[in-house]
């Protein structure tokens, strides 16, 4: 296997045509001989923590849900900003890492989380195939910064990622969504 690419952005080439994965930005949160794990971090669902998880209204009950990726779209993850970074499920980076499934003093965790973000569903390759991928030039790598993860404006972010890496990705980055209307 080549280095892993955890912790940084995949960012979809115009090639990608499939709708789960078409200009997405997915942060890596895993890659290794067994696979990899990574969350769509520009598909902002329309409904609030709250209304979808009322579970974790206490943690993020007015954020907005976004969808991580096809696989398992009825389960939900919590990426966060960790004061105490111990208090992590696993750890993608430093500081930043998954809230843990069960929490006994959730008043305790929520007050040392900085940011946070709730994904339903995930993105996963099985062994090689995020590889082949790469190999098919399918992913444009970048590294993430934390204004990617937790951007305020999910859709300029594939643009904006693209406008970051500079030359011929600038250009690319204002290619338009159906190419024909150019």
């Amino acid at each position: 296997m080549a280095a892993s690419l955890k912790g940084q952005l995949l960012v979809a080439s115009p090639t990608i045509l499939d709708p789960n994965f078409r200009r997405a930005v997915v942060f890596m949160t895993e890659h290794g001989d067994e696979g990899a794990m990574g969350l769509v971090l520009n598909r902002a669902a329309e409904t609030t923590v709250g209304e979808a998880v009322p579970d974790l209204a206490w943690l993020a009950g007015d954020d907005i849900v976004h969808v991580g990726g096809p696989v398992a779209p009825q389960s939900v993850v919590v990426l966060a900003e960790f004061e105490e970074p111990e208090q992590s499920a696993l750890l993608v980076d430093d500081d930043l890492g998954f809230v843990p499934a069960e929490v006994d003093d959730t008043d305790a965790l929520a007050g040392g989380l900085r940011r946070r973000r709730v994904f339903a569903g995930h993105a996963g390759w099985g062994p090689g195939q995020l590889e082949a991928e790469m190999d098919e030039e399918s992913w444009i790598v970048e590294p993430a910064v934390r204004e990617d993860v937790f951007t305020d404006d999910p859709e300029e972010l594939w643009s904006r990622v693209l406008r970051r890496k500079g030359r011929e990705y600038a250009l690319l980055s204002t290619m338009p969504v159906d190419p024909s209307v150019n």
